[in-house]
């Protein structure tokens, strides 16, 4: 839904509420819904962070779905305390095999893996 909504230009809160009240496409999922709404709420500081730690690559270089991707796990291991740190990063590792580019996969998990780092650290702030 996020990766839909960039390419659309649409608000990802918009989408989701489109999609929850419609009964033209499959139910959206509690967690789908959480995670919707938490990127797009600290989207702001997700964007710096991976500004900030992926080496050589600015937001608008990298491939839309990996963006996406990234967001989710930058989300999920800063903002969601039932997500193990690994899991985080190896469930969005997973996505960018089956929905991206071949070097995707890589790339990901390097960039939250720098996050993951240091991810102690930018909860005590948050």
């Amino acid at each position: 839904m996020l990766y839909e909504a960039a390419q659309r230009s649409l608000d990802p809160v918009t989408l989701l509420s489109d999609r929850v009240g419609s009964t033209d496409v499959e139910p959206v999922g509690d967690y789908t819904i959480s995670l919707v709404e938490g990127v797009t709420a600290h989207r702001e500081r997700i964007d710096e962070l991976l500004a900030e730690h992926a080496q050589g690559w600015t937001l608008d270089r990298m491939p839309p779905v990996d963006l996406a991707v990234l967001r989710v796990g930058v989300y999920e291991l800063l903002w969601s305390a039932d997500v193990p740190d690994p899991v985080a990063i190896d469930e969005a590792v997973g996505l960018a095999k089956e929905l991206s580019t071949d070097d995707s996969p890589r790339f990901v998990n390097g960039v939250l893996g720098r996050i993951g780092g240091i991810a102690d650290r930018l909860r005590a702030v948050l």
